[in-house]
């Protein structure tokens, strides 16, 4: 496992989206827009059952991610590893209401709870991790 340096946990921790990658059963990629968390060690992201991604990981632990700054496309990381947990239940839509408030900039917004929809964490082990910096804006 590779240790999230505090310049990446400060990425994550900005409203900026992560695309995620799981593998299709061909071994074709499947990429997805994701909102993005940690919890200092681990890459969190949160799905719902039946997702593709999450009938992908059912099968392959593989993922890959990058998250780039919003407000500097040079300044990115990029995460491979693999999902070591799955959560669920009460703490998952917990942390999709966490993500929630993230992303729309509204500490008030819940995400809205659908009939049936079963939200996951995907807990991700990083094993390698790549920083850029960006370029300096003066």
């Amino acid at each position: 496992m590779v240790d999230l340096s505090d310049d990446v946990r400060g990425l994550i921790e900005d409203a900026n989206l992560a695309h995620f990658v799981t593998l299709m059963k061909s071994g074709a990629p499947q990429v997805t827009p994701v909102w993005v968390d940690h919890d200092g060690t681990h890459v969190l992201i949160n799905t719902a059952e039946g997702r593709q991604k999450a009938l992908n990981l059912k099968r392959e632990p593989r993922v890959a991610l990058s998250v780039v700054d919003r407000n500097n496309s040079q300044r990115y990381v990029q995460v491979r590893g693999r999902v070591v947990q799955t959560i669920g239940g009460e703490e998952a839509y917990q942390h999709i209401n966490k993500l929630s408030k993230k992303y729309s900039n509204n500490p008030n917004r819940e995400y809205p709870r659908r009939e049936g929809e079963q939200r996951l964490i995907l807990k991700v082990r990083p094993d390698h991790v790549f920083y850029r910096p960006g370029a300096r804006r003066d």
